[in-house]
């Protein structure tokens, strides 16, 4: 194994202010959907793609897919889901392996109700802090490592 090529200041800056963002803000807007909906960050994550898929379904293994979770995860996730409400798991019509997770109304509820808060909460905790000009740099920017990331199916 070589030698380790070691971050320079401009680099070790950078990465140490994603780490700290990632793991501040995360806190920050995790603290806010427990307050305002007694919602986990995790049941937050797959509310989103279930309330905007069609007909509030998504097959499991895709609904990890889209948040970046193992099914493992995914599985444990939703059966603490399922006992609040918030979700139901179905059969697969297609793949008697596969299933599916339906949004409840309970779950769409929760989601409209606190999707508003959540929204401004980003916007003034991240949005709003940096210049458009910012914003044209930081998503392409972070779109480029989030494509070349292992795991990356798309």
């Amino acid at each position: 194994m070589g030698e380790a090529r070691w971050l320079d200041e401009r680099e070790a800056r950078a990465w140490r202010g994603m780490i700290g963002v990632l793991q501040r803000l995360t806190a920050v807007l995790e603290r806010q959907l427990v307050q305002d909906a007694g919602l986990s960050g995790a049941e937050y994550t797959l509310l989103v793609p279930l309330s905007e898929a069609p007909g509030g379904v998504l097959r499991a293994r895709d609904l990890g897919r889209m948040v970046g979770w193992e099914r493992s995860r995914v599985s444990h996730q939703v059966t603490r889901m399922e006992k609040r409400g918030l979700v139901a798991r179905e059969e697969c019509g297609e793949d008697a392996r596969g299933s599916m997770v339906r949004l409840t109304d309970a779950g769409r509820t929760a989601i409209v109700a606190v999707a508003p808060a959540h929204v401004a909460a980003v916007r003034r905790h991240f949005i709003g802090v940096l210049t458009d000009a910012e914003l044209d740099v930081i998503g392409p920017a972070l779109e480029r490592v989030l494509d070349r990331l292992p795991g990356n199916d798309g």
